[in-house]
């Protein structure tokens, strides 16, 4: 863009003859809730425990539709908001960072060469990561609009690349807040305190743009027809019947026999042969004899291979085949359920409310199920005490 091109001056005498407004209330108002989504969505997947994933969900949806927003406010918006005027041929972005090298780059009253690129990339990125997010739900969770699609094995590497796709937004936010305070540095202009009201300077050798014409009846039609009809889809999508997820009630002799006296399992967490050398031991079942009459034994034994995890494409059916060799049997002894509880304080196990660690339906209102859906921990007030 040729350097000849000027901004007209708002005729506004509260501004200041040397101020314009840039930035108009919709560009400022999607980088702040942007920053405050993803903050959300980091918190609650790197620091806070898996309860907080309703959160970390809505965080993420919310990204997705600023995103949607800013790229039609970009086809349609204000002169500095348009991808016209920041998104350039690769040959003029190296030309930038060329005369960013030697010192002597023009400053761009809107976004610079490099800036657009970088606008880009976390555009591309934030919807990378909410299309992997998805695909993860549906694959670990059984849950959203990819659950009848997604395999546990697809949804685990979609919820590593998820990840991957996090750290490399987390990095980008660095390189741009280090661009922003470099570019600050270099203009002699605090572009923070441009992004919170608007206004830059109006010097003669920017490069600007030619004013262009904002619709924002247009384009918030546009966002609006798209949400609407990307929810509708995936309405549809999530109703469609999930393979791999147990649907049944757990079976009555095998409720009533061995929960009488400790919580029935769901079948589909522990593995056949598992279930077989339960079954095989139940004259020394975890300390106790807990033998049953043989036809009664043979029924219950029969229902737990017929429904063992290998019938079963949810996490709890893949995460506790992996055993403690010095205690194969005991579900609270594999890796998995370790780890999950690590940060819970024993004395919620030990709590009248809970009772002790095998207790699932305590906290796991959905344990009869064997869904395990991290929506469904509730945690009881009184085991804290």
């Amino acid at each position: 863009m040729s350097s000849t091109l000027r901004e007209p001056r708002i005729p506004d005498a509260k501004l200041g003859p040397s101020k314009i407004i840039v930035w108009d209330p919709f560009v400022r108002l999607f980088h702040w809730l942007l920053v405050a989504c993803v903050l959300v969505a980091l918190a609650t997947s790197l620091i806070l425990p898996i309860t907080w994933l309703g959160w970390h969900l809505v965080a993420g949806l919310a990204a997705l539709a600023l995103v949607t927003a800013r790229i039609a406010w970009g086809l349609l918006g204000s002169t500095y908001a348009r991808f016209s005027t920041f998104l350039r041929a690769p040959r003029t972005l190296l030309a930038h960072l060329s005369e960013l090298r030697q010192g002597r780059a023009h400053r761009h009253r809107g976004h610079n060469p490099l800036g657009g690129v970088m606008i880009l990339v976390l555009i591309a990125l934030v919807i990378a990561i909410g299309v992997t997010g998805a695909f993860a739900l549906g694959g670990a969770f059984k849950m959203g609009p990819f659950a009848y699609a997604t395999s546990f094995i697809a949804g685990r590497t979609a919820w590593s690349i998820h990840q991957w796709l996090a750290y490399a937004l987390m990095a980008l936010i660095l390189l741009h807040i280090g661009g922003a305070i470099y570019e600050s540095r270099r203009t002699k202009e605090n572009l923070v305190r441009a992004m919170l009201d608007g206004r830059k300077e109006a010097r003669r050798e920017d490069i600007t743009a030619p004013p262009r014409q904002p619709y924002p009846g247009l384009a918030a039609g546009i966002v609006a027809i798209g949400l609407l009809g990307t929810a509708a889809v995936v309405a549809i999508m999530t109703g469609r019947p999930v393979p791999g997820v147990p649907n049944q009630p757990l079976d009555k002799i095998y409720a009533q026999e061995c929960g009488a006296c400790h919580v029935a399992y769901h079948p589909s967490l522990l593995a056949a042969a598992t279930w077989n050398a339960i079954m095989d031991g139940l004259a020394h079942h975890f300390g106790e004899n807990a033998e049953l009459e043989a036809a009664t034994a043979q029924s219950i034994r029969a229902y737990l291979v017929a429904n063992a995890a290998e019938h079963y494409d949810t996490l709890a059916a893949h995460a506790f085949l992996k055993q403690d060799p010095a205690e194969p049997l005991r579900i609270t002894a594999t890796p998995f359920w370790t780890r999950r509880h690590a940060s819970i304080p024993p004395l919620v196990f030990s709590s009248k409310a809970v009772g002790n660690g095998g207790q699932c339906d305590a906290c796991h209102q959905d344990a009869s199920t064997g869904r395990y859906s991290p929506f469904s921990i509730a945690i009881p007030h009184g085991s804290f005490q």
